[in-house]
């Protein structure tokens, strides 16, 4: 066998070579004047906010430490009695409750979210379980009416309702739920989303407080997440989601009695949503919105800790990514709508006010956001191809150690998992980030819906099968280009601090790029077959 040796042609190597050449030489002429200045001043801007977020984060912490403490408890704060039978009123002596049950082609956990509002413990004329079915799955809604019928068989006093579109989407459906004439008749209205399941007492713990203080307007209860072990993705979200209970719903209920409705798992004062102006569909956030609204009228929300409803955490990427967009594109779409009506208003203090645009949204639904993905994902790795300019550590270590550290006190259980959180937040930050400019700017996918898929029995009947198919690899849904993409810019930071930087960056960035490949290949979340 012989060998032969390829030569570059010397005029191939020259070529290379200037251009070379030439790249450094506009690189070194751009980077003291227009360069450095500007990542400088983009690290201080990150810096501010990371300041910013590190204030609100202590001091949350503080105050749940007060909380915890001197044990403000709900009953200790406001009025509360257990309802009580009247001999001479009988069950007319118990306020008119509805159960709202909004649900859009819930295949995998209809049944168990109607059965968990028809076995909640209520006198039954005092009672009415609403089913608010925008399904387009004709097969479905047949399934959803038969269930219905099968309760009310049993005596149950349900309604099914539908309707000939889905304008507003769930905001539509629960408007045009309000509008019934039965509804007239009733002085609450508890909601519960389609993966809901709250326990049989759900109503004997929340109404006493409506009842016996007229300023209260919403009962929040907690979410519990039945799914949470399912994969590493809802161990993260678990982490997340219970830093958002246990500190910020529960602060904002014991200091202002403000904190945003989470849309589900609570019960309003009917009153109060419509002196509000009851549901809209503005944004894609329409349970803040209207928390927001009847705040800025005097009422009052109250969070309870102790009560925990089941339901489900999206354990599918997709799902988790359609519902981040939501989540982030809608609070500040709502905030570049309502700042000035808050701003403007006479009902609430000042302190409030201040409360709501700087804590509650600019701080927890903007800053939060942008910093995460602009400081550690995109500015500090470009610190390393620009030596000039340096990030002090208390910003790049102790800071972030600290927020950390407060983020995942809620969930001791998962402490171990505390540098795949990371990371994991890291990645999802970018469509954080990335939705939360959509919402700012209104523009794109602002108006976005789409459902949270429900995986209910399913992924158990999938786990049962023998031998179960491997899903089929889709280019289109397994590939994102933007984390992938990500990926290589934080690779190819991490390749060249490796070789000429000395902050040691790379430990990090390497770490961040797998994160970045192994969710833009799809390798994160639950997989299910569904053919």
């Amino acid at each position: 066998m012989e060998y032969t040796t390829r030569v570059i042609p010397e005029s191939f190597r020259g070529a290379r070579d200037d251009f070379t050449l030439q790249f450094s030489m506009v690189w070194d002429q751009i980077k003291a004047p227009l360069i450095v200045p500007l990542l400088r001043l983009a690290v201080a801007v990150c810096l501010i906010m990371s300041v910013m977020l590190f204030i609100e984060r202590v001091y949350m912490g503080v105050v749940i430490i007060l909380i915890k403490l001197f044990g403000r408890r709900p009953e200790k704060r406001y009025k509360w009695e257990p309802m009580k039978d009247d001999v001479e009123l009988g069950n007319s002596g118990y306020p008119m409750v509805l159960i709202q049950v909004p649900m859009y082609n819930e295949r995998e956990v209809y049944q168990l979210s109607i059965g968990a509002a028809c076995g909640l413990s209520w006198p039954s004329d005092r009672i009415i379980i609403q089913v608010l079915d925008d399904s387009t799955d004709p097969t479905i809604k047949d399934m959803v009416e038969l269930e219905c019928q099968r309760w009310a068989s049993k005596g149950i006093n349900i309604k099914y309702e539908i309707r000939d579109n889905r304008n507003g989407y769930k905001a539509g459906a629960l408007k045009e739920g309000m509008k019934r004439s039965y509804v007239k008749n009733c002085d609450y209205v508890a909601i519960f989303d389609a993966d809901f399941q709250p326990e049989p007492d759900f109503l004997w713990r929340t109404i006493p407080f409506l009842v016996h203080n007229p300023e209260i307007g919403l009962v929040q209860a907690r979410w519990k997440f039945v799914n949470a072990d399912e994969c590493l993705m809802t161990r993260m979200q678990e982490m997340s989601l219970n830093y958002h209970f246990s500190v910020e719903q529960e602060v904002g209920s014991s200091t202002y009695a403000f904190f945003g409705f989470n849309g589900t798992a609570g019960v309003w004062r009917i009153a109060a949503l419509n002196e509000a102006g009851g549901w809209k569909d503005r944004t894609t956030v329409e349970d803040m919105d209207l928390a927001v609204r009847a705040s800025l009228k005097g009422w009052k929300f109250l969070y309870l800790d102790d009560l925990r409803v089941k339901n489900e955490l999206p354990s599918t990427f997709k799902a988790y990514r359609y519902q981040q967009h939501r989540w982030s594109c809608g609070p500040a779409n709502l905030f570049r709508k309502m700042i000035k009506e808050i701003a403007m208003n006479k009902k609430v203090t000042l302190w409030k006010k201040v409360h709501v645009i700087y804590s509650f949204f600019f701080v927890r639904k903007i800053v939060a956001h942008i910093i995460t993905f602009v400081f550690y994902c995109v500015v500090l790795p470009l610190t390393v191809v620009v030596p000039e300019v340096e990030v002090p550590k208390w910003g790049l270590v102790y800071i972030p150690s600290i927020i950390t550290v407060l983020n995942s006190v809620g969930t001791p259980r998962s402490l171990h998992l505390v540098i795949f959180w990371i990371v994991f937040e890291n990645v999802i930050s970018l469509h954080r980030t990335k939705a939360t400019f959509i919402g700012l700017l209104e523009t794109g996918r602002v108006n976005e819906w789409i459902v949270t898929e429900k995986l209910g029995d399913a992924l158990k009947a999938n786990k049962s099968t023998k031998a179960p198919k491997k899903p089929r690899f889709r280019l289109g849904e397994r590939l994102h280009v933007l984390e992938i993409l990500t990926g290589f810019y934080l690779l190819t930071c991490g390749l060249y601090d490796l070789a000429y930087g000395q902050y040691r960056y790379y430990l990090y960035l390497f770490v961040q790029a797998v994160a970045f490949f192994i969710v833009g290949s799809g390798y994160v979340g639950t997989f299910v077959s569904h053919s």
